[in-house]
Order: C-alpha cells, then sequence, then structure tokens
C-alpha cells in the first residue's frame, strides 16, 4: 500500500533524525563533563600552586558547556518525539499479551481499534497542547536563564515530532478499523491471528 510506505518512511526518517539529535546531545554532554571535570581539576591547589599562570590560563580555556542542560532538556523532548512515530506504525508501544492471547483474532482486531484510537486521541491532544504551550512561550517572549534561546524553538521542535506522531496515529487508528473491518492485514505489528 503507498500511503503505508510513505507513512513509513517518514516514520524512520524521524527516527533517524531523533537518532542524529540524541547522539549530538550525548556528545555534548561527554564534552561538558570532560570540561567540568579538567576545570575543577585545575583548581586543585596542588596544581595552582606549582603552575599559577598556566592553570589560570588552562581553567579560563576549560569548562563546562555553557547551557549544556537547556539544549539537553530541548534536545532530549524532541528525540523522544521523534521516535514515536515509528513505535506507533510498528506497533511497538509496551503492551502485555497475557490475557489477550487467548483471545480469537476478531477481538483482538477490535482491541487493536481501540488502542489505536485512544493512542490517535492522545497524541493530538499532546500536539495541541504543545501548541498553546508554545504560543504562550512567543507571547511573553520567555528565554532560556544562561544562553538566553527562545524557549518556544524548543516547543517548536517538540510540536513538530508530537504533530508527525499525531498524524501516523490517525493513520494507524484508520488501519486497524479497515483490519477489523475486513479482517485482513494492512500494516504489520500487533496484529494477532489465533
Amino acid at each position: 500500500m503507498q500511503i503505508h510506505r510513505i507513512m513509513m518512511s517518514i516514520s524512520r526518517g524521524m527516527a533517524i533524525l531523533g537518532g542524529i539529535v540524541l547522539t549530538l546531545l550525548i556528545v555534548l554532554t561527554c564534552v561538558s563533563v570532560l570540561g567540568r571535570g579538567m576545570n575543577t581539576f585545575l583548581h586543585w591547589d596542588v596544581i595552582e600552586g606549582a603552575i599559577p599562570g598556566v592553570a589560570k590560563t588552562l581553567q579560563n580555556t576549560f569548562g563546562p558547556v555553557l547551557g549544556d542542560y537547556e539544549l539537553v532538556e530541548a534536545g532530549i523532548a524532541f528525540s523522544i518525539f521523534a521516535f514515536m512515530p515509528l513505535c506507533t506504525i510498528t506497533a511497538g508501544h509496551a503492551s502485555v499479551d497475557i490475557v489477550t492471547m487467548r483471545f480469537g483474532a476478531r477481538v483482538n482486531r477490535f482491541i487493536s481499534v481501540i488502542v489505536g484510537l485512544l493512542f490517535a486521541g492522545v497524541f493530538t491532544l499532546i500536539a495541541l497542547r504543545l501548541y498553546e504551550g508554545m504560543a504562550s512561550k512567543m507571547e511573553y517572549n520567555e528565554t532560556t536563564f544562561l544562553i538566553q534561546f527562545p524557549i518556544w524553538w524548543a516547543y517548536a521542535l517538540s510540536l513538530f515530532g508530537a504533530a508527525v506522531t499525531a498524524v501516523v496515529g490517525i493513520y494507524m487508528a484508520v488501519v486497524r478499523i479497515i483490519e477489523f473491518a475486513t479482517m485482513r492485514t494492512i500494516a504489520e505489528g500487533a496484529e494477532v491471528e489465533h
């Protein structure tokens, strides 16, 4: 099905983008921790006493990345939302099948419809609330404490991921309804043939 391939491509692209952002955040955190550790080391009395001029110069050179917590906070929020479309389209969410595996295929497909509708509703609600939060942050021109970037930027990134997830969630809800009505598998994942 062409639309399913398009949705899968979008979901995979978002996951790759989320992985790239997460990798950059890991590198940022490592650099910041190393800089903080080096700066602490250079402040030891032994080092400052042995090479005072060099220690002072290096103390001004090495240190944590300014605003690392702010960048990680915004980036992690985006990364989480970037991974959600792929998780949604592949039915990768956690599930407990200990009871449902005893049901027949029709009941399990009905449960998939209910779950799909709930996910679509929740993801849409999250996207709407992020939009309202972003609008509020834009209105009041709120910025982060250290590096002073507008907070709405972080909301916008998260909103982008949440909106894509909502679209994929709505698509999957429709797919699950069609699968229930026809008893055919359209999208792989979460279908149970008992």
